[in-house]
C-alpha cells in the first residue's frame, strides 16, 4: 500500500472544555477547517501535540470518527497505547474510519527492553495485516526510544511504511537515511528544530507541532527547500527557531495552544493550571507573538 505521508503534516492540538476530560468537538471542527486551508499536506490526530494520554480509548475513538468525516485532506492517527490490545483496538477503528495511515509508539509509561518492544511491534503488525500504512513513532522525550535493531528489522523487512522520528538526533537521522538506501521507506521528521537541515538532506517530510499553530511558516519553508531557495529557507528557518525557543520555555504543547488561541482558535483551557511564573510568561509570549506573526506572514507569501 502506497504510503501517504510527505511534505508538511500538522500535528493537531486538541481543544478541551474547562475542567473536562472530553474533547471540544465543535472547536476541533473549526480548527481542522482552519488548518486545512493553509496548504498543509495532511493532519495528525492524537499525537503528542494532541495530548492523547489525557483521553481514554472511547473518547479517542469517538473523536476519530467525527474528525475523519470532517477532514478533507489526508489524516494520520496515532494509535499508541500502554497495551497491545488497546493499540490494536484503536487501529481497527482507525482502519474502519479509512484514515490515511497509522502512527505507533512503543508501549508507554513503563520501561521495556529491546526484545519486548520488538515483539510488541511484531504482534501489532500481524494484527493490522497491512490494511493501512504504519509508521513507527520514535519520541524518546516521552517514552522508551525504539531500539535501533527494532527499527532496522521492521523498516528493513518492509513490515512498516516508514518512521516518524521526533528525537532530533542527527546521528540517528543519518543512520536511517543510510538504511533507506538499502530498503526504501518513508523517513519523516517529527522535530521542527532539525527540519530545514533534514529535509534538505533527503527527509520525505515532517509531522510538525508548529504547523498546528503557524502552518503557513512550515508550508513556506517546505516550498523554499523544495525550490532550493536557500536564502528564503534560511530566513524562514530563523523565524521557526525563534518560535521554538519560546515553546521550550513552556510545558509541552502549552505554547502551541497559546499561539493557536492568539489566532482566534478555541484553545482556552489546558490540562494543568498555570503557576504565577507561567502566567507571566504567557503574557510576555502573547505580546511577542502579536509582533512576530505579521513578520512571518510577510515572508510566507
Amino acid at each position: 500500500m502506497a504510503p501517504p505521508a510527505g511534505g508538511v503534516y500538522a500535528a493537531l492540538a486538541t481543544p478541551r472544555p474547562q475542567n473536562a476530560v472530553e474533547v471540544d468537538v465543535a472547536a476541533l471542527f473549526d480548527y481542522i477547517d482552519a488548518i486545512s486551508t493553509k496548504g498543509v499536506n495532511g493532519l495528525v490526530l492524537f499525537g503528542s501535540t494532541g495530548e492523547f494520554v489525557h483521553f481514554d480509548v472511547e473518547e479517542r475513538l469517538r473523536v476519530l470518527m467525527l474528525a475523519k468525516r470532517r477532514c478533507r485532506i489526508p489524516l494520520l492517527v496515532n494509535v499508541a497505547h500502554s497495551t497491545l490490545a488497546g493499540a490494536v483496538e484503536l487501529a481497527e477503528d482507525a482502519i474502519e474510519a479509512d484514515v490515511a495511515g497509522l502512527l505507533l509508539m512503543p508501549p508507554y509509561y513503563f520501561h521495556y527492553n529491546s526484545g519486548q518492544i520488538a515483539e510488541f511491534y511484531r504482534q501489532f503488525v500481524r494484527e493490522v495485516d497491512g490494511k493501512k500504512p504504519l509508521y513507527l513513532y520514535n519520541i524518546p522525550q516521552f517514552t522508551d526510544a525504539i531500539p535501533w535493531e527494532v527499527m532496522e528489522e521492521l523498516l528493513g523487512s518492509g513490515a512498516v511504511a516508514g518512521i516518524k522520528d521526533s528525537s532530533g538526533d542527527w546521528e540517528l537521522f543519518e543512520r536511517l537515511r543510510a538504511l533507506r538506501e538499502e530498503h526504501p521507506f518513508q523517513l519523516i521528521v517529527g522535530n521542527d528544530v532539525i527540519y530545514r537541515r533534514a529535509r534538505s538532506a533527503g527527509a520525505d517530510g515532517i509531522v510538525s507541532g508548529v504547523a498546528a499553530a503557524v502552518p503557513e511558516l512550515l508550508v513556506a519553508l517546505e516550498q523554499a527547500i523544495v525550490a532550493k531557495d536557500e536564502s528564503r529557507a534560511d530566513e524562514l528557518d530563523a523565524r521557526l527557531q525563534e518560535f521554538l525557543r519560546w515553546l521550550n520555555q513552556f510545558p509541552a504543547t502549552v505554547g502551541i495552544k497559546l499561539a493557536a488561541k492568539a489566532r482566534g482558535w478555541k484553545f482556552g483551557h489546558t490540562a494543568v493550571p498555570y503557576d504565577e511564573r507561567t502566567t507571566e510568561l504567557k503574557r510576555e509570549f502573547d505580546l511577542w507573538f502579536k509582533e512576530w506573526l505579521p513578520l512571518v506572514d510577510a515572508i510566507s507569501k
